[in-house]
């Protein structure tokens, strides 16, 4: 599926993500961006650059991928998975060398070509599984 309205979003999400260049975020979200998460916290953008990074430190070779992007001028839907390895300290937990595999869906809101609200839903039990912090079991 072609995307070429939202390269701007793909493109600064893989420089972020799979390259650390934390500065393009800057061409994708609005400096008053907000992100709202599932455990019903939410932050900016500052500190989700410090997350990007945090993460990009324990797994170096992490890649994030869009997987799907849609929706109308001001509302998108971005569906997206990463993966890498865990190679050093995350969440106090010594590097693994376990894959890891996560899979998201965001909300995003847009004004002005930029990305102003997000509401992301993924499950960190997945990534946490995986990395035997903690054990899964089905209901």
């Amino acid at each position: 599926m072609r995307h070429d309205q939202y390269e701007w979003i793909i493109e600064g999400w893989a420089r972020a993500w799979n390259v650390g260049d934390v500065a393009a975020l800057d061409r994708v979200f609005a400096p008053e961006y907000v992100r709202h998460e599932g455990n019903g916290g939410s932050i900016g953008l500052d500190e989700l650059k410090l997350r990007i990074q945090a993460l990009r430190h324990a797994f170096p070779g992490v890649v994030a991928v869009v997987d799907d992007i849609f929706g109308q001028d001001d509302r998108l839907a971005i569906r997206w998975t990463s993966t890498g390895t865990h190679e050093r300290e995350y969440l106090g937990v010594p590097g693994t060398g376990r894959k890891i595999v996560v899979n998201g869906i965001s909300i995003a809101s847009i004004r002005a070509r930029r990305i102003v609200e997000e509401w992301v839903t993924w499950d960190p039990r997945e990534m946490l599984a995986a990395l035997d912090i903690i054990t899964v079991t089905a209901r």
